[in-house]
């Protein structure tokens, strides 16, 4: 069964945000996999990687998380399918913090106009039927059994071989057990001094399967050492005085330690075995295996570098290390079986190598000019390139990404070849060339006039009004002299309250009460409407807007949105438990996969309410119900479904807490109606969440595509 990529960042509460440059672990990881130092991303885990079928970047220019819920219900689309959501830490640079310094992100245009990324990433793909590795191995992927070398190519490449004449008393390995494509693999690697024999063993390395070096070992050469080669070998006379062992006593124990069917990995293995005066039936060799045009092989240094991104044989060590030789040679062998030869052919190791090679020219070049222009030389060159370009290193693996761009929008640097005067065009271009790209960037824009800084202030001021009144209950009538405290106690068992104020311009009192969540709002209205509270039956509701209309719509949609399957809210908690009491408390709990447990982001005091998540939503059902009425340490829980996802709990906490005291004693709004240009915008973001819709739909099953809002900075 084909292996389907997955994206595994089940983060909760302040997790919620991360920054530029974990974003761009994550793009790098997903667009290179293991090459070019690309790593699995620190804060989340993409799950067969080499599987992945393309990335793709949505950039929505200059809109930012306040937009995303300000149309809440217009990106119908976005919110029901986009499962992970993080709120982005600002940056200067948005493209450079992104992709890297560096980046060629420029319109680029040619004689004949526009160039076209599609048509060259086509004939990039018809070229690598002329690469060796092609040529040889075929395009698809193999077992190890198929990369080892036939008797054949072992006489062909002097390979220590049964019954040959050179071979007069070499020692068998004894491994003549039937190879599989799960026998297992073992990285062989030896260093060598020149005696008065000839080449003899010194030093050998033998590593397992996951690198453990099971053997590394001095070796006294029979014969007089001519030249130990220490440059190379990192062997002194000094190592070598006080060493028993012979190269007997090594064929003994690599005989005993390699299983029948072990296959040996080296690097120009055929040196190693001739040394060791041993015969081995089954090899891969990685300077064979990565193979070029005319009988030409390329260095292992080379190779680590290009294909692991690890470098070896550093010049400030003395001589080679065996061992970290061995395993290399054997990680680029299981590189190559994992990923096959079609992906190590786009690696492009023959450009890679001459842009190594032009590097070191240059840099010989300025090692020779004079000191005083060398130095008039730094002065006007640019601060060295703190983030080398994955994009770039994209191009030079013969996947140049593909960039779709709006005119005069280049002010985010995204706008490269493919230029569009519409978002309609845009997305023409997109549902016909992001098919054929690895990678591709595309930006939408709702246009100038609607992203001027005037209409920025008011979006804000409306969003942060809306969550206002939709943290904000009001309660009555109450009894003339009624006791405060008993409200409190009582609104406070829904969740924390940030201010809670008698409103005295009614007949009777009636508190206003702010929450710092949206779930114990919604709570205090769900369970305290028409309740007895201090004396006298009550009605709970939220403020009477034009804004708060629809507040019942956005309520339901919040708490159907996937980031918030399998999350539920629990309010009533004693503020002096921990996280620790709580995990013990809620551990009888079935499939509870995190527990958040909010705190105010200034003093870091804990909340009296938590979040809990679960592997499967049934199971939160289940707990919903289990709590409801529970009883913890003398406080007695209530609880519901979630509503806010991390990252918007954290927002509206900054909100609430922007403005000073401004927005902590809430009066009934004015009714306002919304302007023209609000409902024209309302149908701008339809609009683009359709676009969204439609060039998602299009994508390749194991895609992994991004939506970015970056705002104006």
């Amino acid at each position: 069964q084909e292996k389907s990529c997955r994206l595994s960042a089940a983060l909760l509460g302040e997790d919620s945000e991360i920054s530029q440059d974990q974003l761009y672990e994550l793009l790098k990881y997903a667009a290179l996999g293991k090459c070019h130092n690309a790593a699995q991303p620190s804060w989340c885990r993409i799950y067969h990687q080499s599987h992945l079928a393309g990335v793709v970047v949505v950039v929505l220019h200059e809109m930012s998380q306040l937009h995303f819920y300000r149309f809440y219900l217009q990106f119908k689309h976005l919110r029901k399918v986009f499962r992970h959501r993080f709120t982005l830490a600002p940056s200067a640079n948005f493209p450079v913090s992104l992709y890297g310094e560096g980046a060629n992100l420029k319109p680029q245009n040619t004689s004949q106009g526009l160039t076209s990324t599609s048509s060259e990433c086509i004939t990039k793909s018809s070229d690598l039927q002329c690469d060796p590795i092609i040529r040889r191995y075929g395009g698809k992927k193999q077992g190890l059994t198929s990369y080892t070398l036939t008797l054949e190519e072992q006489e062909k490449n002097d390979y220590p071989i049964e019954g040959s004449p050179g071979c007069k008393g070499y020692i068998s390995t004894e491994c003549d057990q039937q190879r599989t494509d799960s026998s297992p693999l073992f990285g062989l690697d030896c260093e060598m001094c020149l005696t008065a024999k000839g080449n003899e063993v010194t030093r050998v390395s033998l590593v397992d399967a996951r690198g453990q070096c099971l053997l590394n070992e001095l070796v006294k050469p029979e014969s007089t050492v001519v030249n130990y080669r220490t440059r190379f070998s990192g062997i002194t006379k000094k190592m070598l005085l006080p060493v028993k062992t012979r190269l007997s006593d090594i064929q003994t124990r690599l005989k005993e330690m390699l299983p029948h069917d072990a296959v040996l990995v080296g690097h120009s293995l055929n040196s190693d075995l001739q040394a060791l005066e041993m015969i081995h039936p089954s090899v891969i060799d990685t300077s064979l295996l990565f193979a070029r045009s005319e009988g030409r092989r390329f260095k292992l240094k080379f190779l680590a570098k290009a294909v692991l991104g690890k470098e070896i044989q550093c010049e400030q060590k003395l001589g080679h290390d065996p061992t970290e030789d061995a395993r290399a040679a054997l990680e680029l062998a299981q590189f190559f079986i994992e990923q096959g030869p079609t992906k190590v052919a786009e690696l492009n190791l023959e450009m890679l190598l001459t842009a190594e090679k032009l590097a070191e020219v240059s840099q010989n070049k300025a090692a020779l000019q004079p000191q005083g222009c060398g130095f008039q030389e730094q002065l006007n060159e640019p601060p060295p390139l703190s983030k080398p370009c994955f994009l770039d290193c994209l191009q030079v693996t013969g996947h140049k990404p593909l960039l779709l761009g709006r005119q005069g929008l280049d002010s985010s640097g995204l706008c490269q070849s493919n230029l569009s005067t519409s978002d309609k065009q845009i997305l023409q271009r997109a549902l016909e060339d992001v098919p054929l790209s690895k990678f591709s960037i595309i930006q939408f824009s709702l246009g100038p006039e609607y992203l001027a800084s005037h209409l920025h202030a008011g979006l804000y001021e409306k969003v942060r009004s809306k969550l206002t009144d939709m943290l904000t209950i009001y309660a009555g009538p109450f009894e003339e002299n009624f006791c405060m405290k008993s409200v409190k106690k009582e609104f406070g068992r829904c969740g924390p309250i940030q201010s809670l104020t008698v409103v005295t311009e009614t007949f009777q009192p009636h508190v206003c009460i702010q929450y710092e969540v949206l779930e114990a709002a919604q709570l205090a209205v769900e369970s305290l409407n028409g309740a007895e509270v201090a004396g006298s039956c009550i009605k709970v509701q939220r403020p009477v807007t034009a804004a708060m209309l629809d507040c019942n719509v956005l309520i339901k949609e919040l708490e159907l949105d996937v980031e918030n399957e399998g999350v539920i809210y629990v309010a009533g908690l004693k503020k002096s438990l921990t996280e620790t009491d709580l995990q013990e408390e809620f551990s009888q709990l079935k499939d509870l996969e995190a527990l958040f447990l909010p705190k105010d982001l200034q003093s870091g005091k804990h909340r009296n309410c938590c979040f809990l998540k679960f592997q499967k939503t049934q199971s939160a059902v289940d707990a919903l119900e289990a709590i409801n009425g529970w009883t913890m340490k003398g406080s007695e829980l209530r609880s519901r479904n979630a509503l806010a996802p991390g990252h918007l709990w954290r927002w509206i906490w900054q909100m609430n807490h922007s403005n000073g005291k401004e927005g902590k004693h809430i009066f009934y709004e004015k009714m306002e109606q919304l302007s023209d240009c609000e409902q024209d915008l309302r149908k701008k973001v339809k609009k683009l969440d359709h676009r969204i819709k439609k060039l998602y739909k299009s994508l390749h099953s194991n895609t992994l595509c991004v939506v970015l809002f970056p705002g104006v900075n």
